[in-house]
């Protein structure tokens, strides 16, 4: 089901950096998530007690994946709330972006991983480069 991502919940998800992501302006996200070519994300659907059969919807995880269209793509920003860590989320959604990513034909799928979730990237069938070539980064000197 296609819903557009909520920045709000997104800024909840990621409130006081628990899940690891950096504190960036809301336009640019916003910019990120619509630019990507697509966004995955988990909710948490509670039905509430006495509401004649309301659902209420938490935020839990997400991921994006940008890419040229054709053949290559980088899966960016899994997040998922600290409080469903080690349940298998994280890596659910990674498998289903891959999944969805080989099933438009784009096989070449890298990513960058901070040195703690290096393992768990490895357990889901990545590979650091084997001759260890690196990615190259130019910053902005100001």
């Amino acid at each position: 089901m296609r819903r557009k991502l909520s920045l709000k919940k997104l800024y909840f998800l990621k409130r006081n950096n628990q899940v690891g992501w950096p504190k960036r302006p809301q336009t640019k996200v916003e910019a990120a998530l619509k630019n990507s070519y697509m966004v995955a994300s988990l909710h948490l659907i509670r039905q509430l007690p006495d509401s004649d059969g309301e659902e209420q919807r938490e935020l839990i995880g997400m991921a994006r994946a940008t890419s040229d269209h054709a053949f290559n793509a980088t899966i960016w920003d899994v997040l998922v709330d600290p409080r469903y860590q080690g349940q298998g989320l994280g890596k659910a959604l990674v498998e289903q972006m891959i999944r969805a990513l080989l099933r438009r034909d784009i096989g070449n799928i890298t990513l960058f991983a901070d040195a703690q979730v290096v393992d768990f990237y490895r357990n889901l069938g990545f590979e650091a480069d084997p001759e260890g070539i690196k990615g190259m980064f130019w910053y902005p000197r100001f």
